[in-house]
């Protein structure tokens, strides 16, 4: 048999969320997106919250929830703005995650319990300025020096980048194996915004998630000590691609709640706008839009819920991901563009939030793997082109 009712921890963990959210973003979110400020407040009542650490286990600092209550706080982030939900991605999905995988205890006890505990933010840098998609184009480089690696290097569209304390950095360290493109040549390295060399900047003039800080990271000749590298020398390939999946889940999750914040605010507005004589959610076209709404949300959370069950009991989630990171954030895209047409003309302008949906949504379709490249996956893995392997370290199972 099974159950789709959520536990009273899963409930009273997603209700702490939106109240927090609610309470303390709400309010100011529009002045922030207006102003492309990065709220450092807010993250100072997540840290409050223990949100940070949501899914990290209790010896380590964190809540020692479960990765569907990681799905379910971004789904309520996102209710208000991506932004939020985007520093859950980086902070959890793609660094404390990582960490939790594939660090030893050194690193967990110096690194991840102060990042569980909001003590410290922590990004991931593995996009640089000609390297997305193609993961193995990226130009940094460490050269083995002793004791340290030699990082040098610049990251490019780095979510945190201006603000995070700590950076997992993805790096060639075999010359040879870069000019030939063999994966097993890169490597990943944990590094601290206050080892010399490292600096950062702010992109502005961005589509969406304006409220949210993004930008660059770059690197010359770092000393990177020994202890702080990540899994073993010419693992970072792997290890960045297990990453991407736990960032690939909090986005579906929070996609949907995207989806949900433009079915509630259409509604509110539908049942009071009046055309023709009567209200517009009466319109057949109108309501069109809105069962697109509730078909995209729908499906779209339950796909994120599989994949977060297979979290949960050890099962690596890359193909369930996958699928639902393009879905939900299809569905999200689809969504926030009927919440502007049915505003209509003030859809088209910040008196309402939907044109703020319409623009974070759009982020949602490249990064983290675009439209395209899961696409590709999906019909590999169903052509037989595609196997995925059980890697040396797999996201431990809950243990709740």
């Amino acid at each position: 048999m099974i159950d789709y009712e959520l536990t009273d921890d899963h409930k009273t963990v997603a209700k702490l969320a939106a109240d927090v959210v609610d309470k303390y973003l709400k309010p100011k979110i529009t002045e922030l997106d207006r102003a492309q400020k990065y709220d450092p407040e807010f993250v100072a009542r997540l840290k409050e919250a223990d949100l940070l650490g949501i899914c990290i286990p209790e010896k380590y600092g964190g809540m020692g929830m479960d990765y569907i209550s990681l799905g379910l706080v971004c789904e309520e982030m996102e209710y208000i703005d991506t932004s939020v939900r985007v520093l859950f991605s980086v902070h959890i999905g793609l660094n404390s995650l990582a960490i939790l995988t594939w660090g030893d205890e050194l690193q967990k006890e110096k690194y991840l319990v102060p990042q569980a505990k909001g003590e410290k933010i922590a990004t991931y840098g593995l996009t640089e300025a000609a390297a997305g998609s193609d993961a193995v184009g990226i130009l940094s480089t460490a050269r083995k020096d002793g004791d340290h690696y030699i990082l040098n290097g610049e990251k490019m569209w780095i979510s945190l980048a201006d603000v995070a304390d700590h950076f997992l950095i993805f790096a060639w360290t075999d010359g040879d194996k870069q000019k030939k493109r063999d994966h097993t040549g890169l490597t990943a390295f944990i590094v601290e915004r206050e080892f010399d060399g490292v600096s950062t900047g702010s992109i502005h003039g961005k589509l969406g998630v304006r409220a949210g800080n993004t930008g660059w990271i770059a690197m010359q000749d770092v000393k990177v000590p020994k202890g702080n590298l990540l899994g073993y020398e010419g693992e970072g390939f792997r290890i960045a691609m297990s990453c991407l999946d736990g960032g690939r889940y909090t986005v579906a999750a929070g996609s949907t709640g995207l989806i949900r914040a433009c079915m509630d605010t259409c509604k509110e507005y539908a049942s009071t706008r009046k055309t023709f004589t009567q209200t517009i959610d009466h319109h057949q076209l109108v309501k069109e839009m809105f069962a697109e709404m509730i078909y995209g949300y729908e499906a779209g959370r339950l796909l994120w819920l599989k994949s977060g069950w297979e979290r949960n009991i050890g099962i690596r989630a890359t193909q369930s991901t996958s699928l639902a990171k393009w879905f939900c954030c299809d569905q999200a895209e689809k969504a926030s563009y009927n919440a502007v047409q049915i505003h209509g003309a003030y859809g088209y302008s910040d008196e309402y939030p939907v044109e703020r949906y319409f623009r974070n949504a759009k982020g949602a379709a490249i990064y983290e793997g675009t439209r395209e490249i899961h696409k590709l996956m999906q019909a590999d893995y169903f052509l037989g082109f595609r196997e995925d392997k059980q890697p040396r370290c797999l996201l431990p199972t809950w243990e709740g």
